[in-house]
């Protein structure tokens, strides 16, 4: 064992007596199902019989990612089972709901085990796994090394690698080198993450595209779909989707600003994480009034007098990005790296881009450059482009009709990486073999 694998085996292992502790306190407050905690420590495994590949994706946008890649994976493998694991309850709740019933049958949803030797270790005994696929910058000192004690191989997809992330790297050159060679093949979303992990020590890394670019378009209850839009009539309707705290302020101001020219504008703001709907509509309040603010939480409605709406449910953005005129995504505002920008470019509705875009920098770069999205800097900024774009429809359809071709050239990746993967992991037909132990 080296050096780096040294460290992280016994920090591992000290951790670990504290962390049962820490996941029941992580489960009271919300953030865990209480029920699946052993799935947390490597236990509960039920394995199918026949091929079966494990793919992990941390959290939601990682996680619907990953759909088309799955319906792929399965189309071209007939016999294939699917283990997903997820790291978050948000991500598992809408992956669970947006999965095809054609697809549910073959697919088995597990949180994944910390990144302890001995609940890898279980993991990877209980389920045997033909090989794994993780996504983004999901990189394990302990469950990586399982893999590869085990002789289960590993791609890695939608790979990036921030420059900040890069410089926290190199003070481990030797675990980040280690790391990194354990995976058979790298798929990143640009060059310059190809780049950067290269100079980590990674050895075959291909620059394809974002996945996230792929993505199928979001759902909507096209009943409530309907409601809605009859109870909002031909009132011009701005969206800030996933927004962070500290950018809804400026979302409050841009609705100001904007309602001096368009009176009639009606606001929904959906908060990145919906338990923040008390809080932001205090904070909406503050701005429009009371009486102007409606929660969808507590089944408040976008009637006539409400100024704005706090979309603080879950999985219902594709509703809101079909009721929008234009549409604000979130997380750019402040330096939080973004959100996909091509969701709302499926749906047809015009986008507006803050400068913090690092997480989606290629995606949001292709966007402009086709006339496919603006840019805003604050509040200000935001409500002339909300403006600009609410009052002129000739602007919106060149919007939305750039934003679309820019989608539509990402829709072949799933197929592609879906080949690859299968062509790289030797995925059989029969129960895999017994797993050596660590």
């Amino acid at each position: 064992m080296s050096l780096g694998g040294a460290v992280t085996h016994w920090a591992g292992a000290g951790l670990a007596p504290l962390l049962p502790f820490w996941l029941r306190l992580r489960a009271g407050r919300g953030k865990e199902v209480p029920e699946r905690l052993a799935e947390r420590r490597g236990a509960d495994a039920a394995r199918p019989e026949g091929p079966l590949l494990w793919l992990h994706a941390a959290s939601v946008g990682e996680s619907l990612s990953l759909l088309p890649l799955m319906a792929a994976l399965l189309e071209r493998r007939p016999a294939l089972r699917l283990l997903v694991t997820t790291g978050t309850v948000t991500a598992a709740t809408l992956l669970t709901q947006r999965l095809p019933d054609g697809m549910a049958e073959r697919v088995i949803h597990r949180f994944v085990p910390l990144d302890v030797p001995r609940w890898a270790a279980a993991f990877l005994d209980g389920w045997r796994p033909d090989g794994a696929v993780f996504v983004e910058s999901e990189l394990w000192p302990n469950m990586t090394a399982a893999l590869a004690r085990r002789g289960i191989p590993a791609v890695l997809v939608n790979a990036r690698m921030s420059p900040r992330s890069a410089r926290m790297w190199r003070w481990a050159p030797g675990l980040a080198r280690e790391i990194l060679s354990r995976f058979r093949l790298i798929f990143t979303q640009t060059e310059e993450d190809a780049a950067r992990l290269r100079a980590l020590g990674a050895g075959e890394v291909i620059s394809w595209g974002n996945l996230k670019a792929a993505a199928e378009p979001l759902p909507a209850d096209e009943a409530e779909l309907a409601r809605l839009r009859a109870l909002i009539g031909g009132r011009p309707v701005f969206l800030a989707a996933s927004t962070q705290p500290g950018e809804e302020e400026k979302v409050l101001e841009a609705v100001a600003g904007a309602r001096a020219a368009l009176p009639e504008l009606l606001a929904i703001i959906a908060p990145r994480h919906p338990e923040r709907g008390a809080e932001v509509a205090a904070l909406a309040a503050g701005t429009v009034g009371e009486d102007a603010v409606s929660r969808r939480a507590e089944g408040g409605l976008p009637g006539p007098g409400c100024v704005v709406h706090v979309a603080d449910t879950l999985g219902e953005l594709g509703l809101f990005f079909r009721l929008a005129g234009v549409a604000f995504i979130g997380a750019s505002l402040v330096p939080k790296g973004g959100h996909n920008p091509l969701e709302p470019a499926r749906l047809g509705c015009p986008i507006l881009l803050g400068p913090h875009t690092e997480h989606v920098e290629a995606l949001a770069a292709a966007l402009e450059a086709a006339g496919g999205a603006l840019r805003v800097t604050d509040g200000t900024t935001l409500a002339e482009a909300v403006t600009d774009v609410l009052s002129t429809p000739g602007r919106a359809r060149a919007l939305t009709r750039a934003a679309a071709m820019v989608a539509a050239d990402a829709s072949h990746l799933p197929g592609r990486l879906a080949a690859a993967i299968l062509e790289i992991l030797p995925i059989g037909g029969g129960h895999a073999p017994a797993a050596r132990r660590a």
